[in-house]
């Protein structure tokens, strides 16, 4: 700890200097150095505050019997706690590409409009989790199914140790309930598949050859399919040897969704690369899964009963609904302390 404030001390003395912003990109990196290294001091500093108070003041309390402070004091300790939990995660994320922001998007697996539904319903899920941790999130690229809900969708995700964390979602996701769109009242399972991928911020050595990947365009639709344009702006880019698919329709030009295409795809790429060289990431260098039976991560059960289990690391709840409102980070930290068993 005591390294990490010497070297962000010296990050913002070099910073205050006149020159500091006459090589743009070496200012950049220091910058990013600095705040990797805020996002571990500041909090530190924060517990150990709180420890520091709680320590001086939560005796006299008792001993006061001043059930207000003790209150009061009971959820600082509550919320120390909470922060310190957050940095053991946090130290868990160890490999290359945890730091980085992310794109995160979900398709439609075997089950026609209740996959669609389902998918719909994990966006919900992962914007409300966006929300609860404060992170900055934008819509990259929607495609609507065709009675209901979502075919696809992705989101570009930007916060610190973003694709460490999302990265627990990465997989085959299966729903079990009544259909609302059968009338006679029958189960069904649904699947819809989650990809995490990570946004590389730096130019990184990957060679992406014309001969190796295929370029569609389509026209760029919004909520409702309503068309935000008319003409066939929207791009997917699909890689032939791997498989990997990227589409884009945020940008209102083609050229600029093909540039924004071919940058993810290098991402994509560069992810397999380092997950060939990290032991920890081993069995998942190019592996695609099947979008249903037999390759699901996660099942979230509705009816007869309410469950919802990850099948990697047996974490189950009953709380279905708390858990489709975003309540992800249980299921995370189970991941991740399974991960680094």
């Amino acid at each position: 700890m005591a390294h990490k404030k010497e070297r962000l001390n010296e990050l913002d003395e070099e910073m205050k200097a006149s020159e500091f912003w006459e090589d743009q990109e070496r200012a950049r990196k220091k910058i990013s150095e600095a705040n990797s290294l805020k996002d571990w001091v500041q909090p530190i500093d924060k517990i150990l505050t709180a420890v520091d108070y709680l320590e001086t003041f939560y005796p006299e309390a008792k001993s006061g019997k001043e059930e207000s402070l003790i209150q009061e004091m009971d959820q600082e300790l509550s919320q120390a706690e909470k922060e310190l939990r957050s940095l053991e995660l946090k130290r868990m994320l160890s490999s290359e590409l945890d730091p980085k922001a992310c794109t995160l998007e979900i398709n439609a697996g075997a089950g026609g409009t209740e996959s669609c539904d389902w998918v719909s319903m994990l966006a919900r899920m992962y914007e409300r989790w966006f929300q609860r941790r404060n992170w900055k999130y934008q819509v990259l690229d929607r495609l609507e199914g065709e009675v209901a809900g979502l075919k696809h969708i992705q989101y570009q995700v930007e916060a610190p140790y973003g694709y460490g964390y999302c990265k627990a979602e990465k997989g085959v996701h299966r729903l079990v309930r009544i259909s609302p769109f059968d009338s006679s009242g029958r189960r069904h399972t649904s699947f819809a598949s989650v990809e995490v991928a990570p946004i590389i911020d730096e130019e990184i050595p990957i060679e992406v050859r014309p001969e190796d990947i295929r370029i569609d365009t389509y026209r760029a639709s919004g909520a409702g399919g309503q068309h935000v344009n008319k003409t066939d702006s929207a791009v997917r880019i699909t890689h032939l040897k791997t498989g990997i698919v990227v589409s884009s329709q945020q940008e209102r030009s083609q050229i600029q969704n093909r540039e924004r295409c071919l940058k993810m795809l290098k991402d994509r790429l560069y992810e397999l690369e380092v997950a060939k060289k990290e032991a920890a990431l081993k069995n998942i260098s190019g592996e695609q899964l099947i979008n249903g039976w037999g390759s699901q991560i996660r099942s979230y059960v509705l009816q007869p009963y309410q469950m919802c289990k990850d099948l990697r690391t047996d974490y189950e709840t009953a709380d279905v609904d708390g858990v489709l409102d975003g309540e992800l980070d249980p299921f995370v930290e189970a991941y991740l302390k399974n991960k680094g068993s």
